[in-house]
């Protein structure tokens, strides 16, 4: 009844009550907001945001996988489509220009692996 009154003393031109239900809208707002940022740090789920797979651009011919652009790749954290490590880059990074030969033409995926997590980063031609 009291929301009554308010909504007709609002109509009629009155601002008495109005300001304390637009204080409490605000303060719960606030309460949700603040909860669901703590909820998502207690859950971890922002620890997974940072740890996503490196962005990288390759092209192929044959067996030959030549990365074109992107991130740099960690050489440890990657292994050809069929398990088998990644060999024939200078040091530990690859880098665009550089070029890999995959074990056959259907093992020329590259797949990113890093705590527990593993991408595809390039589907092989």
């Amino acid at each position: 009844m009291e929301i009554l009154n308010l909504l007709k003393s609002a109509v009629n031109g009155e601002d008495r009550g109005v300001s304390p239900v637009i204080g409490v809208i605000l303060m719960v707002a606030i309460t949700v907001i603040l909860a669901a940022v703590i909820a998502t740090f207690v859950l971890g789920l922002g620890d997974s945001l940072s740890n996503t797979a490196p962005q990288a651009s390759f092209s192929c011919d044959s067996t030959d996988v030549t990365m074109t652009g992107g991130d740099e790749l960690t050489v440890d954290n990657l292994e050809w489509g069929n398990g088998n490590s990644i060999s024939g880059i200078s040091g530990d990074t690859w880098t665009a220009g550089e070029t890999a030969t995959a074990p056959s033409v259907g093992d020329s995926n590259i797949i990113w692996k890093d705590q527990g997590q593993s991408a595809t980063v390039f589907e092989g031609c």
